[in-house]
């Protein structure tokens, strides 16, 4: 169950004569990512993500009442599991409307780097439904548009949400715990492992957690929580790390151990890497003592060894200064 705090709906609208619009944002990848125990002590996979400003997925869908619910077309074409949650939308919005399922056309826009980790496919998903829920002028709840999310994609990052951290079963469409209001202020310098290429997940083992991994996990998880409730900048990229270096057992990035010691080197709290992806990042408590010259050391050490630096974020608002300074080199280059 989405709790009470997360049943806001952004991100949809309606238009005139059966069209409606959706947005849905994207994520830099996990801060933590593993196996956890759910209230009744069962096993579920479980993420949290760290949320990315500025980029999404935007879609409109135009119903169109006269066709049938296989005559559902998508541009650009290929985008089938955005196409499965328009057509599962339908149905869910039909039913609601007491009104026989029909086809359409939805177009989807936006620049959210494709295969890097960054949620890409259920942001594009999750436009989908609200664009088609927004053309029946109906607001979808967010545990419903989970549901429909998980049935399109198999598994689904939390998009649905705001941006209060939480603990996310991405394979049920369910939160499994909220960890606080907000997370710690953080400056973030994006870059991109393996040169960018995309991360073929479907090709990589399927990695069997014991007891073991579990408790690690759940150790993980108490951290993170403490780490949100005091607003501790230095055990967040501790717990990032830590998860890091589990994901990267079966990612297996060369250039790993060269971002942990870049981290070490400029003073970063830590480094969180996309578990699904190549986009990675290095994490910096903006509280701490020379904050921006760490990033600009940072972001040149990168350079000098070959990662891409691709953008420099935050987890607040901004000043002025911050975003336009000099420690903002590289910001808004994609992946």
């Amino acid at each position: 169950m989405i709790p009470a705090a997360h049943r806001t709906v952004p991100g949809a609208g309606a238009l005139p004569d059966g069209t409606g619009t959706g947005y849905a944002p994207c994520h830099h990848g996990e801060i933590l990512q593993g196996v956890f125990l759910d209230t009744a002590g069962r096993r579920c996979a479980g993420l949290v993500t760290l949320p990315l400003a500025g980029l999404g997925s935007r879609a409109e869908f135009v119903r169109d009442p006269d066709s049938g619910a296989e005559q559902l077309d998508v541009v650009p074409a290929g985008r089938t599991k955005a196409r499965r949650a328009a057509a599962l939308a339908v149905e869910e919005c039909a039913r609601r409307r007491g009104e026989p399922p029909c086809g359409g056309e939805l177009r989807l826009t936006g620049e959210v780097p494709v295969g890097l980790g960054m949620g890409s496919s259920t942001s594009d998903v999750i436009a989908a439904i609200r664009a088609v829920a927004g053309s029946y002028a109906l607001l979808l709840e967010p545990e419903t548009i989970a549901r429909l999310a998980v049935r399109a994609e198999l598994a689904c990052d939390p998009l649905m949400l705001d941006d209060r951290p939480v603990l996310f079963a991405q394979r049920e469409g369910r939160v499994l715990d909220v960890l606080g209001p907000a997370l710690p202020p953080l400056v973030v310098v994006g870059c991109a492992l393996g040169g960018g290429a995309p991360v073929d997940t479907l090709s990589l083992p399927v990695r069997v957690h014991d007891d073991n991994d579990v408790r690690a996990y759940e150790r993980l998880r108490t951290l993170l929580r403490r780490a949100v409730a005091t607003g501790d900048a230095e055990l967040l990229g501790e717990v990032a790390t830590a998860s890091a270096w589990r994901g990267q057992q079966l990612l297996r990035h060369p250039e790993f151990d060269t971002l942990t010691d870049i981290s070490r080197r400029v003073g970063a709290t830590g480094v969180q890497i996309a578990h699904s992806g190549s986009v990675a990042g290095l994490i910096f408590d903006p509280a701490a003592p020379g904050t921006k010259h760490r990033v600009r050391s940072c972001v040149r050490a990168l350079d000098n060894s070959g990662i891409p630096a691709t953008r420099i974020f935050t987890t607040f608002p901004t000043t002025k200064e911050l975003r336009n300074g000099p420690a903002h080199r590289g910001v808004g280059r994609q992946a």
